[in-house]
């Protein structure tokens, strides 16, 4: 089966760097901080944060568990290979940014998948950025370079 994949756009008063910042180069440490009821660590198992990097995202009870290509746990709802995942912010005249989210979903052979579970992931993903953005309009030094 090929696999599905989904883009989703959105637009931050946040600058691109400070969003890349917050949510890539410092996400291990910030996301466990912001968001300690969804996600419990982030766990760099291989590499240097470089491409090739793995990394284990746990999240807290009642969630799921990720990582930049998903190989593991409940987010793949026993439907699929892996889920990947590539993120992209882009400045804005403004002084904000665009971002565009891409995931691509490997079902495995024979799976069933129903749209209402791949719109749930997204909502859960959409949730996360927002809380990440709205920590950093209320802290305008956090994660500033």
């Amino acid at each position: 089966m090929a696999a599905l994949t989904f883009t989703e756009e959105f637009s931050s008063n946040v600058e691109a760097k400070r969003l890349f910042t917050a949510m890539v180069l410092e996400g291990d440490s910030l996301l466990p901080r912001l968001l300690p009821q969804v996600v419990k660590s982030i766990e760099t198992i291989e590499g240097n944060g470089g491409p090739g990097t793995v990394k284990k995202l746990t999240f807290a009870e009642d969630s799921l568990t990720h990582s930049y290509t998903a190989i593991d746990g409940v987010i793949l709802l026993d439907k699929f290979e892996s889920i990947a995942y590539d993120i992209k912010f882009e400045a804005t005249p403004e002084g904000g940014c665009k971002g565009t989210f891409v995931s691509k979903y490997f079902p495995k052979q024979g799976a069933e998948i129903k749209e209402e579970e791949i719109k749930e992931g997204k909502e859960k993903a959409a949730a996360l950025y927002k809380v990440v953005e709205d920590y950093l309009v209320a802290n305008p030094q956090a994660c500033a370079q």
